[in-house]
């Protein structure tokens, strides 16, 4: 038996029948990273790409229908290459993989309705929601002229009638979306459709779907027996088959590590309906690359390779981003994170979406580079400050629990708030106790609160946090305008712990700001220092001509500081004749950098330039530990520890310290 043939199958539903099926179908749902992950299944396209092309072209399948493909949405964000390509790189993989028919997703809307049109318009399948409606394109028509139906041919003369459905709750989690949508009821939908479907002669009716698996369940039991035949369904990251009302309820994991093969065979007895075998295959290692998917992936991440591969800081700490983690308990990448909120916006508090952090794995302990803090926050939204009373406070920390046991995006990470919850009770009073710098909250005091722009839209139902400005009465300190994305937060934070690599132009201002935010944020051990600097300087050490030298005397007209922190007194920045320079190995850009894609000009930068190879990266960092011997030997400090990175044993590196999040009680599930 081939590789192929037998790696990552598993059975899901056998009906009995055997032989030649009638039809042959392939669905996948909620695909974002097109490179292979790190544990099973790795998924990836190239591998995802070999096992569609076995199912299409073996010579076992030789006599067979052809293979007809189903995909239920969410591909056009978030990711990595999303961020700078706005979603249409995922167009040619989405039309290699031969996909017949989509279902909208809510992040194919994440650019805007116009871009998803535009990226549309370039895949080769139509693309369908039939209960989400714009008035303004029409009467009845569906959002970004999508279609309702559409009608498949299988190679054997098959007629197989689709319905797009989705969800009501997603539509709250859009950034940006056309004014008056009409939402018809996914059920009453399919009710009115169906039947117009077999009128035109489909004998195979399929709905695909983007939505919880709850409303999928809810959608199979409220049909009339024999309308719907199999319901495939996404926007849940997991794999799972279920059979309500006779229908078949489908979902095929996420991100390229999973897809359903499914036969479906006439039933034996003659009666009307289909007998379904379904397949699942995980994606793993063993299963080959498929070479044209391989060099088109390849093309697509190598120009951004030299930039995303930088390391940026280091964690001396397993981070927790796993969906599973973030979506219904406290993490310790959330902690960090919210406290860098907070101490950033000098808040009384800060909370986040569970749902904000995208990585989904646990990042080990070591180099985090540039690509893992893209890859986590994608989202364009920038951090806003509020200030709202006790009683929104409250009502937002309720609405973070309301749906569990339910994975949403909704519920909270947060900073120096402390609740707990019963996720038996109803929805809208599960929270037990919620304090706010360990006192209760005073639902007449008014708070301020670092969030995400996202959530002061009230978006995902956190309607008790919507600004003025989109009709709310909360109150904004710093608006989406004026905020600052999480990932250039996080990026300035660690160029601020680092010793070695900074950015070259590092300004006395951001000195001044993180600063105090390393004074708030640094204690209980929160930090390892760098391994090389962890000696004391000697009282002996002599004065350095340089970076000792007394401060220039102002001229002209008085300066004066603005601002929420206090001022600092400025420390010199070393000069360039210290010999300190940024190594270029490690990200030390700024972050306006240059929109290469519109750029009229040739532009050489991270994008256009080639990866670097290992050995080279080796050598910079060769260069980079000669550098910090010699400013060691002038600074009166023994570098035997950094001698020792030549071998084994280091747990820190010596260009920056080490971040130690922790679990800290804040979420308690009671």
């Amino acid at each position: 038996m081939s590789t192929l043939e037998s790696a990552g199958l598993s059975g899901v539903y056998a009906s009995g029948q055997t032989g030649h099926p009638d039809l042959r179908l392939i669905h996948y749902n909620d695909v974002y990273h097109v490179e292979p992950g790190s544990a099973e299944p790795i998924g990836g396209v190239p591998r995802f790409q070999s096992l569609v092309n076995y199912y299409r072209s073996d010579a076992q399948f030789a006599g067979q229908p052809g293979i007809l493909t189903f995909f239920s949405g969410d591909a056009f964000n978030p990711s990595i290459e999303s961020t700078v390509t706005k979603g249409r790189h995922m167009v040619p993989f989405l039309n290699a993989i031969g996909t017949d028919v989509a279902c909208v997703g809510n992040h194919d809307l994440d650019f805007g309705v116009a871009q998803f049109r535009h990226l549309a318009g370039q895949c080769h399948f139509p693309w369908l929601l039939a209960n989400v409606l714009d008035p303004a394109l029409g009467d009845g028509v569906p959002i970004a002229n999508c279609g309702k139906t559409t009608m498949l041919t299988s190679s054997n003369g098959i007629k197989i009638g689709v319905i797009g459905l989705g969800e009501r709750e997603w539509l709250g989690t859009i950034n940006s979306l056309p004014p008056n949508l009409i939402y018809k009821s996914a059920t009453e939908t399919a009710k009115e459709l169906a039947p117009q479907l077999r009128e035109q002669g489909a004998e195979v009716i399929i709905i695909v779907s983007h939505q919880r698996e709850p409303n999928d369940e809810k959608l199979a039991r409220n049909l009339p027996p024999g309308l719907v035949d199999i319901i495939l369904g996404g926007h849940d990251h997991y794999y799972a088959h279920n059979v309500i009302n006779g229908v078949h309820v489908l979902r095929s994991g996420t991100d390229f590590k999973q897809l359903s093969y499914i036969e479906a065979f006439r039933k034996s007895d003659k009666s009307t309906g289909w007998d379904f075998n379904i397949v699942r295959r995980d994606v793993v290692r063993s299963i080959p690359e498929d070479p044209g998917a391989m060099s088109m992936v390849d093309r697509l991440t190598s120009s951004l390779k030299s930039k995303l591969d930088k390391p940026i800081g280091y964690t001396a700490i397993a981070l927790d981003g796993r969906f599973s983690t973030v979506r219904q308990r406290e993490s310790n990448l959330g902690n960090f994170v919210c406290d860098l909120m907070r101490f950033y916006h000098n808040a009384d508090c800060a909370m986040m979406a569970g749902g904000t952090i995208r990585g989904d794995q646990i990042y080990s302990p070591g180099i985090l580079r540039l690509k893992d803090l893209l890859n986590c926050f994608p989202f364009e939204d920038p951090v806003v400050l509020l200030r709202l009373n006790g009683k929104a406070l409250l009502e937002a920390i309720e609405n973070g629990v309301s749906t569990l046991p339910a994975l949403e995006g909704r519920f909270t990470q947060v900073s120096n708030i402390a609740f707990g919850f019963k996720a038996d009770r109803p929805p809208g009073s599960r929270v037990t106790f919620a304090r706010v710098g360990g006192e209760p909250i005073d639902l007449q005091r008014m708070y301020t609160v670092a969030t995400r722009g996202y959530m002061a839209r009230g978006k995902d139902g956190f309607s008790s946090l919507l600004v003025k400005s989109e009709g709310g009465e909360v109150e904004e300190l710093v608006c989406e305008e004026n905020g600052v994305l999480i990932s250039t937060i996080l990026r300035q934070y660690f160029q601020s712990l680092k010793v070695l690599g900074k950015w070259r132009y590092w300004s006395p201002s951001l000195h001044r700001h993180w600063g105090a935010v390393h004074r708030s944020l640094h204690g209980k051990g929160y930090l390892k220092p760098p391994s090389a600097f962890a000696s004391p300087i000697s009282e002996k050490t002599p004065k350095h001509p340089l970076t000792d030298r007394p401060p220039l005397s102002r001229t002209g007209r008085q300066s004066y500081y603005y601002g929420r922190f206090p001022k600092e007194v400025e420390r010199p920045t070393p000069h360039p004749e210290d010999g300190i320079h940024s190594s270029d190995a490690m990200d030390s850009d700024s972050d306006d950098d240059p929109d290469v894609l519109t750029s009229p000009r040739a532009v050489t930068n991270y994008v256009t330039q080639p990866a670097r190879s290992s050995a080279e990266e080796e050598y910079r960092l060769q260069l980079a530990r000669r550098v910090v011997r010699k400013w060691m030997r002038h600074a009166g400090l023994h570098p035997t520890v950094l001698d020792e990175i030549e071998g084994e044993g280091e747990l820190t590196p010596p260009w920056t310290s080490a971040i130690l999040p922790r679990l800290e009680g804040r979420i308690v599930v009671e």
